[in-house]
């Protein structure tokens, strides 16, 4: 990994990823970030002047992709990030939604295939695991594009699952740390029920698969799980708490693999992975091969409801408290 292209790279998680890769990996020679944004480019090249020298910023659109083509000349790695996410915003507009996340996973596997490119990582989302929303469905279908390119092409495409990042933008801490300054927090329902990952984690994982993904794998972060009511009782325990009710398609709780995946998951330390149904290698293979990895020993769906590791609100606080500086 010596030339890095990140598409979506303005964004919360491809500028953690970048600023990482340039703090960590020496080797990294170039990285391109790709991306619609250029306000937030010329900002990113501001804040990141000490490394200038390896950075690269190019304003494109995943969809176009001739021009992304052109982008991947003596890239070897690409980190996808670019996605239209924000769940309201995606029901809204749907055909957009499966324009950016659908048509531009498959622009980037055309592209990738008359490239220099030997892997990708790309990012998914555990919506994408039984969907109920346009959002979720558009990364089940990113999934299953990536997966069938690994299947066909000499690049390796492995992807990464996790939940809605702690202190990212679409998260419900920071809405909760903003409406504690009103007195009132509106709540879906308290007994919804999340997955937890900080965006340090998140990038930790997204590295774990560009060094250790096989390629047609779907790797998933064991995290603990936590209560929206309790998450509202840790920001804000004197506060109103307003139940509004779930948003159309929104689950009470969400799932970062499903029983029908079960069988084919191999647990390997800190991580849950997916292995191909079919393809090159597969779960008996992987756990021979990999001397951690070892088969699920019974079929589950890995849920954060069901989950046995919860936080609770003195956890939350500390976790909230650590995270965003409180």
């Amino acid at each position: 990994m010596q030339h890095v292209l990140v598409t979506g790279g303005v964004g919360s998680v491809g500028r953690s990823v970048v600023t990482r890769l340039l703090e960590t990996r020496p080797e990294v020679e170039r990285i391109v970030v790709y991306s619609r944004d250029e306000h937030k480019q010329g900002d990113m090249a501001q804040d990141l002047a000490a490394h200038a020298d390896r950075l690269e910023f190019i304003i494109g659109d995943v969809k176009d992709r001739d021009h992304l083509k052109r982008s991947l000349r003596g890239i070897d790695t690409v980190i996808h990030t670019a996605a239209m996410r924000l769940v309201p915003h995606a029901e809204a507009n749907p055909e957009e939604c499966l324009r950016t996340n659908v048509d531009g996973a498959m622009s980037l596997v055309s592209a990738v295939a008359d490239s220099t490119v030997r892997k990708v990582v790309g990012i998914s989302s555990d919506k994408a695991v039984s969907p109920t929303t346009i959002y979720g469905a558009s990364k089940f279908a990113m999934e299953r594009v990536f997966l069938n390119a690994d299947r066909k092409t000499n690049t390796r495409f492995s992807l990464v699952r996790y939940a809605n990042i702690l202190n990212s933008r679409s998260s419900v801490a920071p809405l909760f740390l903003k409406q504690r300054e009103t007195g009132v927090l509106t709540i879906t329902d308290p007994n919804m029920t999340r997955f937890s990952i900080t965006m340090d984690e998140g990038v930790d994982l997204i590295l774990f698969a560009l060094d250790e993904g096989w390629g047609g794998d779907v790797i998933c972060p064991i995290s603990p799980s936590y209560r929206v009511g309790d998450m509202a009782m840790a920001i804000a325990p004197d506060a109103e708490h307003r139940v509004i009710g779930a948003r159309p398609g929104e689950k009470l709780h969400e799932a970062m693999f499903s029983i029908t995946e079960a069988p084919f998951v191999a647990r390997r330390g800190k991580h849950y992975v997916v292995t191909p149904v079919r393809g090159r290698w597969d779960l008996p293979r992987y756990c021979a091969e990999v001397e951690e990895a070892e088969p699920l020993e019974t079929a589950f769906e890995y849920e954060s409801g069901g989950n046995p590791n919860k936080l609770n609100s003195e956890q939350i606080f500390l976790l909230v408290k650590d995270v965003f500086d409180e």
